[in-house]
């Protein structure tokens, strides 16, 4: 995990040399899990998310972007409106840490130097990965496997950013992780010999959302483009 940040760190500090618009700030905002555990309200922060991001304004349309997303998953049965749910009564938190990497495309051209009072729709996908601990429920309580998993997953976001002042972007955004894992909930555990505890909707995989707000500076030279 150390080696895997060093490694992001070492590759933004080689763009941030760049010729390119280059913006770095903060993610703040909150999360919530969908899956086999807990309610399933698509937009319903209920955890505090905290993180930094980075984007490389390729052109005045798309921009590489990339993030580390620190967050607590958690789902309680109670609060679901099924009630098979509530009367199971589980209840699952996780730690998870994402990295992301992928394209951010903006509905309107977003040219930094042009002086102008800016704001535009946006669009990012690419790939993430959740760092988690793996958990299985003995006896309807959450019990610890003692390792650790990746979740892959595609993040498909929507946001709309406004530069607020000269080297200041203010943004908010909603985004779903569709992860290819069922792990993160406890709700099909990592090990074989605990097959045994698996439940839930076994066609269906782990989802989790982030929603809030990104404030980022802005600086470099003037940019290049090659895309109009």
């Amino acid at each position: 995990m150390r080696h895997l940040i060093i490694l992001i760190l070492s590759i933004l500090s080689t763009q941030l040399g760049s010729a390119q618009i280059n913006e770095i700030g903060v993610f703040l905002g909150g999360s919530n899990f969908i899956g086999d555990v807990g309610a399933t309200d698509y937009i319903s922060p209920n955890q505090l998310a905290v993180g930094g991001m980075y984007r490389w304004n390729r052109s005045k349309r798309h921009s590489y972007r990339a993030s580390i997303i620190f967050s607590e998953l958690e789902g309680i049965d109670t609060n679901s409106d099924d009630p098979r749910r509530i009367q199971r009564g589980y209840e699952f938190s996780t730690k998870i840490t994402e990295l992301s990497l992928g394209m951010e495309l903006t509905f309107i051209d977003f040219n930094l130097h042009s002086g102008k009072r800016l704001g535009t729709p946006y669009l990012f996908s690419g790939i993430t990965m959740a760092y988690h601990d793996n958990s299985y429920f003995s006896s309807g309580i959450q019990t610890s496997e003692d390792t650790s998993s990746w979740a892959f997953g595609i993040p498909m976001v929507l946001g709309f950013k406004t530069n607020v002042l000269e080297n200041f972007i203010l943004g908010l955004e909603v985004g779903a992780r569709y992860t290819f894992s069922d792990e993160l909930d406890g709700s099909l555990p990592d090990s074989e010999e605990l097959q045994q505890f698996r439940f839930g909707n076994i066609n269906n995989n782990d989802w989790y959302m982030f929603t809030g707000i990104t404030f980022t500076y802005t600086f470099g030279e003037n940019p290049c483009y090659c895309i109009d």
